[in-house]
């Protein structure tokens, strides 16, 4: 009863049991996914139009990190502008420069872009929008392969956009951050749900870039109950499960890529990959894997235990959701459909098509939202 999936023409929520909640401390997590943020960006701008934001706290992992703040920098279409623009120039990447000169995915011009007009990113009124309320961009530690969380804020916002965005294989170099390395959050954190959880957000909206099948039957129950059994017991379980996952990648190294290398002598690498991580990152492993054969590049250990940490901590990330503690209401918004853009090299047809589906998304959310409200106010009248 405590999850909720909203897309652009479909809402499966029951809102009675979703108004408990929203009361409680809200935070806003955006997913990554390279051009598919495209639709992040328009929902985010139908937030903007409707001068919505109810968020106490904010979390977003590369492109969505980027939309967050041009969110907060209260830009509305800069996020759009973003991806439409510079992520599709072929300055930014170009496949037969990346394959033939190993010409990398070029995230530091594209920052560079967006500190400058027509563009130019408002930090300071992002500053004053957030006020005293946090707003964090998911990097992944190379040295652990652990999520690590850094205000967007702060005077290094630069590269902490990149580091989140930095895709390994695709850019150059990890980036350096307080002296630690640190690639894409998507690799530990693709969707950072759970640290919302933990920093005791009690309502969740999540923004994906991915379909949902939407299966709920709506309960309309108006018992109330005043008070929610504390859930220590699943915080507990859920952090042992975490460590025990991080403990055992050494373990699994060898055994690991094993497994790849057997499926690479197999020719069954594309569709293998595909079911493994699900197409996440800018290209699914099996493209990445034969753009860094054609650089001459070794599909090495440490790509397998980045392939490993991201498809473990994602099931987990897609368990939580699916089967929240008590003490949280999880609503995500989501494409009704598989988006037409891909993480990149996209048309700009495509990527208009899925803004729109954005925006109209969004817009479903905040009628929602406001219609729970005045039920609310309603119930206390």
């Amino acid at each position: 009863m405590n999850t909720g999936k909203v897309t652009a023409n479909q809402t499966c929520l029951d809102s009675d049991y979703y108004a408990r909640f929203i009361a409680g401390k809200t935070s806003l997590v955006a997913q990554g996914g390279g051009q598919r943020g495209i639709f992040t960006s328009g929902v985010l701008d139908s937030f903007l139009l409707a001068n919505f934001d109810p968020f106490s706290e904010f979390y977003g992992t590369s492109a969505g990190a980027l939309n967050l703040c041009a969110y907060l920098c209260r830009q509305h279409g800069l996020g759009k502008s973003f991806i439409l623009d510079l992520t599709t120039s072929s300055e930014f990447f170009n496949l037969f420069g990346y394959i033939r000169r190993k010409q990398y995915l070029d995230m530091d011009w594209a920052m560079e872009k967006i500190q400058q007009y027509p563009y130019k990113l408002d930090i300071d009124l992002g500053k004053r929008s957030l006020g005293n309320r946090k707003a964090w961009a998911a990097a992944t530690s190379t040295g652990d392969l652990k999520d690590h969380y850094f205000n967007i804020f702060e005077s290094n916002w630069v590269d902490v956009l990149t580091a989140s965005c930095a895709i390994p294989r695709l850019y150059a170099n990890p980036v350096d951050i307080k002296g630690q390395q640190f690639v894409d959050g998507g690799v530990s954190a693709a969707i950072p749900v759970q640290q919302a959880w933990r920093d005791e957000a009690r309502s969740i909206v999540v923004i994906r870039t991915e379909p949902l099948e939407c299966e709920m039957e709506p309960n309309e129950s108006n018992d109330i109950p005043s008070t929610i059994a504390p859930v220590e017991w699943y915080r507990e379980s859920l952090n042992q499960l975490q460590l025990q996952w991080q403990n055992r990648v050494d373990q699994w190294k060898m055994d690991w890529l094993g497994f790849l290398q057997s499926r690479i002598a197999a020719s069954t690498l594309n569709e293998q990959f595909k079911s493994l991580n699900g197409g996440r990152w800018l290209f699914g492993a099996g493209e990445l894997y034969r753009l860094n054969h054609l650089l001459g590049d070794k599909f090495d250990s440490s790509l397998a235990d980045m392939l490993m940490v991201h498809y473990q901590t994602y099931s987990l990330t897609q368990q939580f959701m699916e089967s929240p503690p008590d003490d949280v209401f999880i609503v995500q918004i989501a494409p009704s459909d598989e988006l037409k853009s891909s993480s990149l090299m996209s048309s700009k047809e495509d990527l208009m098509h899925d803004y729109q589906l954005g925006l109209d998304a969004g817009n479903r959310f905040v009628d929602l939202y406001l219609q729970t409200q005045t039920k609310i106010a309603h119930k206390v009248s």
